[in-house]
């Protein structure tokens, strides 16, 4: 008799959109957000999680390009693709903070492979108004940049850092190009992804934070008008995110969207990512009661996960993606 429970899988795993590295992105924050805060078993639980579905995309990743690339040329042109990038980059951060660096340096190097062409096939593709994934040009460029100084700290790799820093400057460029591009009626209409406009923010500003960090005693990278402007720049990125966040938590509240979206997954990663660079940015610029909102906004994105993966697994029995609207993704 055919396997029905395989079957069913294969058929949900088919149907996944290109945005479906969102699941390791959300996942692998949440745990560099556990395991900043000290709870080790669940952030090795979640590091394993995201592990796993890694694997999993990356094999599907090679098999569509040899198998099917026509139907790769057309997904690797939407803004979703750029997930494939950003979640190799935080993955491989998880990595780094592990001491892992061989691994770590692996996956950046995978990262960059595929970050340009990428990102140039998908800005390309914008067309008039966007979704919240305009902004996922913003997330793969400052993850690489967040990971490129987190190896730079760890190895004292001074080129690496300055590179970080490059790409740190682009991924706000290509903010305020996202920006332009982005449909406001998102924030009352948005599934899920529309907050990406606020996690792009908080990826950028743990990159600046990771990038002062970087800047030891044994490697010195910044003068101190470099390091000032630094702390500037992404202390303000944290405020503006912050408010962003308070601002998408109230069109959440005015107009409700509770029925399940696999896009809801672009929703706990900028909650997680909030949640590690306020920790992150405590540390780096010495304000040390950001630690206390840092922890509560972390439980926060770890309930959201929670409550998203059991959607993930009830769509999953039911035979179907989750996806309940189209459009450039």
């Amino acid at each position: 008799m055919p396997d029905t429970g395989f079957s069913r899988f294969r058929a949900w795993w088919a149907q996944r959109p290109p945005a479906a590295g969102a699941v390791v992105m959300a996942t692998a924050i949440v745990s560099v957000g556990l395991h900043v805060t000290g709870y080790e078993v669940l952030s090795r639980i979640a590091f394993a999680v995201a592990c796993a579905f890694w694997l999993g995309l990356a094999v599907d990743f090679v098999v569509r390009l040899l198998s099917d690339r026509p139907r790769w040329l057309t997904e690797a042109g939407t803004p979703g693709a750029l997930t494939a990038v950003a979640a190799t980059a935080v993955l491989g951060t998880r990595f780094s903070i592990a001491g892992w660096q061989t691994v770590a340096e692996a996956l950046l190097a995978s990262a960059v492979v595929l970050w340009p062409g990428l990102l140039v096939r998908v800005v390309g593709n914008w067309r008039g108004r966007m979704p919240g994934t305009v902004f996922l040009g913003c997330v793969a460029t400052q993850s690489l940049a967040v990971l490129g100084a987190t190896i730079a700290a760890a190895e004292s790799v001074a080129w690496l850092a300055h590179t970080a820093l490059v790409l740190f400057w682009l991924g706000l460029v290509l903010y305020g190009f996202a920006l332009a591009r982005f449909e406001w009626r998102q924030v009352i209409i948005g599934t899920g992804d529309h907050w990406i406009v606020g996690g792009a923010l908080a990826v950028s500003a743990l990159a600046g934070s990771k990038l002062i960090a970087a800047d030891n005693a044994r490697l010195y990278l910044w003068n101190s008008d470099d390091r000032g402007v630094l702390r500037a720049v992404t202390v303000t990125l944290l405020v503006l995110d912050v408010a962003w966040c308070v601002v998408l938590l109230a069109a959440e509240v005015a107009w409700p969207r509770l029925r399940y979206d696999v896009r809801r997954w672009s929703t706990v990663f900028p909650l997680g990512m909030t949640a590690v660079t306020m920790l992150s940015v405590g540390t780096a610029v010495d304000v040390g009661w950001l630690r206390t909102p840092g922890e509560v906004v972390l439980w926060i994105a770890v309930a959201a996960w929670l409550v998203v993966a059991a959607g993930t697994v009830r769509f999953y029995r039911a035979g179907t993606s989750g996806v309940t609207s189209t459009g450039p993704r």
